[in-house]
């Protein structure tokens, strides 16, 4: 056997041709195996072992894209859109998946009878500042950096604690200090608190 996808190939006669197997025992694996081909897509997910991903965050992808297709065929923004799913994870999903050994053995997991009920998946519209990376710095006039987190975080950006290359604006307020600094030398966007709601306003219109 090469994969789990062989266990669904071996008859009665097979297993009792492995050493200390008696027929009896053969005969309740088999039918242990005939019962598990009918499951659910948030275990299968989870049972394709993907690195970070466990029972939880399978039946959020489960709730979310509804097919095992759709999973599978989703890019790493598409991912991200998915409650609790971050970008190492969704990286690991999605080179999981790009990997043809994985979906082969996918394929051959189908082929063998492993089935499950599919549906509309649940996805919500998609968020207008996914895959945009944040960060607070100083004191807002009004905000405090939890509320105006929250709010980056509910259109779907990503707050940081550190300015780098990768960030895409930076929200400084009074006594800003060195973030503020490092964003003027590497050229990031700055807003102040009345522009970040603006551009909130503006992504919500969108949306």
């Amino acid at each position: 056997m090469h994969t789990a996808a062989d266990l669904y190939k071996l008859g009665v006669v097979a297993l009792a041709a492995i050493e200390r197997m008696a027929d009896k025992s053969a005969q309740n694996i088999r039918a242990a195996l005939e019962k598990s081909k009918s499951t659910t897509l948030a275990r299968f997910i989870y049972a394709l072992g993907i690195r970070h991903v466990g029972e939880a965050t399978a039946k959020e992808l489960a709730a979310h894209f509804g097919s095992l297709n759709a999973v599978m065929e989703a890019s790493e923004e598409q991912l991200l859109e998915v409650d609790d799913i971050g970008p190492v994870v969704a990286s690991s999903i999605r080179q999981f998946f790009s990997d043809p050994l994985n979906r082969e053995l996918v394929a051959q997991l189908r082929a063998a009878g492993v089935t499950w009920p599919e549906q509309a998946g649940q996805r919500a519209a998609p968020k207008p500042l996914t895959g945009i990376t944040f960060v607070l710095t100083g004191t807002l006039p009004t905000l405090t950096r939890d509320a105006a987190g929250a709010m980056i975080e509910a259109a779907g950006g990503k707050v940081a604690g550190s300015v780098s290359k990768k960030t895409g604006y930076v929200v400084a307020g009074a006594d800003a200090g060195s973030k503020l600094a490092k964003a003027e030398e590497l050229g990031i966007a700055i807003l102040d608190e009345q522009a970040l709601l603006a551009l909130l306003e503006k992504n919500h219109e969108k949306n």
